[in-house]
């Protein structure tokens, strides 16, 4: 199976994992400012199987069969070559389940907004949903506004531009096999600690999948910068843009370092 993706630069291998129904776009929309101030790195993009442009057959019916996909465009863009593995959300999830697959592969691993020991919604630990700044007479979305902690139009134009076309574009029927299949069968904290240099940056007003259940996974990450940002939610990298850029460049020096 073949996965949609945009594929920038040249360089050290960056693989980035977007969420739970956007696509590459999201990805995209936040990690290339970051890169644009480097050189020397290779970014890929993959729309994640029945997301985005990439189709999902019926055998894709389980997160299993997702990491499946990954791990199979892994071996055929990247190939045995060492690289640095980003994801958001669900993408951090099977992040966390590719890393413990690739072990020493993974240079370093960076988790934004991702969930937590806490896989499934219901048993999650997140706070009370929150608008804490919102322009005066800003045009209405109501899907921005169920998940925005932070409503300006700056973060509704990059939501309607990095994740609403995402959203639309999900294959529903893949989404449904896939959510009926939702844990990964390995724990991706059950095998080796992951000593690399990592970064888990989450939103103290994420009611998606909140702050605390990622704390708990620091153990496994022993090298691993952890920030809760205030007045950011699921939307954080845009919510923060600041912040967030600071500490991905922070990650990515300390992967240089070592590399």
């Amino acid at each position: 199976m073949s996965l949609n993706h945009v594929d920038i630069g040249t360089g050290t291998p960056v693989l980035a994992l977007h969420g739970w129904t956007p696509d590459h776009r999201l990805m995209l929309g936040c990690l290339e400012p970051v890169f644009a101030r480097r050189t020397g790195y290779r970014r890929l993009y993959p729309d994640l199987p029945g997301m985005g442009k990439s189709h999902a057959p019926p055998s894709v019916a389980s997160s299993d069969a997702v990491l499946a996909a990954v791990r199979a465009f892994v071996s055929e863009t990247i190939g045995t070559t060492p690289f640095l593995l980003v994801g958001e959300s669900y993408g951090g999830y099977l992040a966390r389940g590719l890393a413990r697959a690739l072990g020493t592969q993974v240079l370093g691993l960076a988790l934004i907004c991702p969930i937590g020991v806490a896989v499934e919604h219901a048993t999650r630990t997140v706070p009370p949903r929150q608008v804490l700044r919102r322009d005066p007479g800003l045009r209405e979305n109501a899907e921005f506004s169920s998940i925005a902690v932070v409503e300006t139009a700056e973060t509704l134009r990059r939501f309607e531009e990095e994740i609403e076309p995402g959203l639309a574009a999900a294959d529903e029927e893949a989404m449904a096999r896939i959510r009926a299949r939702w844990l990964l069968s390995d724990d991706p904290e059950g095998g080796d600690e992951f000593t690399g240099p990592a970064l888990i940056v989450t939103g103290r007003q994420d009611d998606v999948v909140g702050y605390e259940d990622q704390w708990a996974l620091l153990p496994h990450y022993p090298r691993a910068t952890f920030a809760v940002l205030d007045v950011a939610g699921h939307n954080l990298q845009f919510e923060q843009p600041l912040l967030f850029d600071a500490l991905m460049s922070d990650w990515l020096d300390r992967v240089a370092y070592e590399s």
